[in-house]
């Protein structure tokens, strides 16, 4: 449950990139900690730094740092390292965990309890990527800010 130090995980550069990160020992605790990092980084993006933060985008962070943290907790020994970096007027969230193999989708099975995470992630996001690092692997997706004047995320169309 060890956060980064150093201005409270977050920090802005000069070229107006905005980023927190934390470390966390993989405990299922850590999962709320990160969603409480992840609020409050967009808190202060909105309220600091005048960037509109929809409440879906909120809603939805909250969501995606929650699954792919849980993951990580779930299925990865050991530490677990959330990033959270603005770019392009969206949130770009990254989970680094220990294990190597990549996560997978599982089959359609309305009988299945659970395993629905990584498919709630691609659904609400509009990036995903998963990279093998010399240790492990990190999980990156993307949430939009803003919404569109139709309240559909930006950079999507409404069905």
């Amino acid at each position: 449950m060890e956060q980064a130090a150093g201005d409270e995980g977050q920090k802005a550069q000069h070229d107006h990139v905005l980023s927190a990160s934390a470390a966390y020992d993989g405990a299922p605790s850590c999962i709320g900690d990160a969603r409480h990092l992840a609020t409050g980084f967009l808190t202060e993006v909105q309220g600091l730094h005048g960037l509109p933060v929809s409440e879906r985008a909120l809603g939805m962070t909250q969501l995606v740092v929650s699954e792919l943290v849980t993951n990580a907790v779930k299925y990865a020994p050991g530490p677990v390292i959330l990033d959270l970096q603005i770019t392009g007027g969206a949130v770009r969230i990254s989970v680094w965990d220990s294990d190597p193999a990549l996560p997978d989708i599982a089959a359609t099975d309305p009988q299945r309890v659970g395993r629905h995470g990584l498919e709630i992630t691609l659904a609400v996001s509009q990036a995903y990527e998963v990279q093998r690092e010399p240790v492990g692997k990190r999980v990156t997706a993307v949430i939009a800010l803003a919404d569109d004047p139709d309240g559909n995320p930006a950079g999507r169309n409404a069905p």
